[in-house]
């Protein structure tokens, strides 16, 4: 199967949405400060950018480290070992757009090898390249 699941689709879209939000408020200034009045310094702008993608970025941890029980072995054991690596990142470097942005890119090199080598399904990298552009996209709005 090539296509994409219909909830992993919208849930993931969904989860783009605070990125946009972000990109939005920093983009548009009135935007951004209708949103800091209503919403708090969290909800806004670059600071959503920033803590939204540290908390993602961690999350996807999460998702390759549920791959590696499909591997064997040392595969498994170097997997989970790599799983840990965009939290870890996320955390010593996850207040940087720019830091986030290159995270979440190289994050697609793990979903690549989770895809060949099947423990991801065949979907997996059409669905990785739609939602990590659009995020990159996002955090690129909040560089200095």
């Amino acid at each position: 199967m090539r296509r994409i699941p219909p909830a992993p689709l919208m849930l993931g879209l969904a989860g783009v949405l605070p990125f946009a939000w972000g990109a939005l408020g920093v983009l548009v200034p009135a935007l951004g400060d209708w949103s800091l009045d209503l919403l708090g310094p969290r909800f806004t702008g670059r600071t959503l950018l920033l803590l939204y993608g540290t908390i993602i970025l961690s999350f996807m941890s999460g998702v390759v480290w549920g791959f590696a029980p499909r591997a064997e072995g040392r595969h498994a054991a170097i997997l989970y070992a790599l799983s840990t690596v965009p939290a870890l990142w996320a955390f010593a470097l996850g207040f940087s757009a720019l830091a986030l942005a290159v995270g979440f890119a190289g994050l697609l090199g793990l979903d690549l090898h989770a895809q060949r080598t099947g423990l991801a399904p065949s979907w997996w990298m059409r669905l990785r390249l739609l939602l990590t552009s659009l995020v990159v996209i996002c955090l690129l709005t909040a560089l200095p």
